[in-house]
């Protein structure tokens, strides 16, 4: 499994419909306080639709207690600032994807002297990011296609006419 981190994210609706992206993707939610919202925000509910009590969420006091329950793993961290793209990442299962707030993105504090594990979407000069809510999904998605799909149903059933 995946990890998604979500650096003190500011808006309700964008972790909703990351934690339906989990569900859809068996991908574990990491919060990291403080938290824009409470976790109990209908605006959380209402993205996440009726998914929200299917997201395997953990919260976290600060990044550092992340890091100390997870010693082990490997951390990727999203910002337009990174040298490398997303998909030139060799994706293990286990791996936390971190991203930041909306408004700020991850601060450099944290990225410091990570730069061989930031990671970025392509995209034109023009544009500043993306929503945060499919950045995630486009990670996610590189990572678990690498992964070949582990768990996910592969193909839909064809409704017969």
């Amino acid at each position: 499994m995946l990890n998604i981190v979500l650096y003190e994210p500011e808006m309700p609706m964008n972790t909703g419909n990351i934690g339906r992206s989990c569900v859809a993707t068996n991908t574990r939610l990491h919060l990291i306080e403080p938290l824009g919202f409470k976790l109990n925000d209908k605006m959380v509910k209402r993205a996440g639709l009726d998914y929200w009590h299917l997201v395997d969420v953990q919260v976290h006091e600060n990044i550092q207690e992340l890091y100390e329950k997870y010693p082990d793993r490997r951390y990727f961290y999203a910002t337009t600032k990174a040298k490398h793209t997303h998909s030139e990442v060799n994706y293990e299962i286990g791996d936390m994807l971190v991203f930041g707030p909306e408004s700020r993105g991850l601060p450099e504090s944290l990225l410091e002297g990570k730069e061989d594990t930031c990671i970025r979407i392509p995209m034109v000069d023009e544009a500043r990011s993306l929503n945060l809510s499919n950045a995630v999904a486009i990670i996610a998605y590189e990572g678990m296609r690498q992964l070949d799909y582990p768990d996910l149903k592969a193909e839909g059933n064809w409704i017969q006419p």
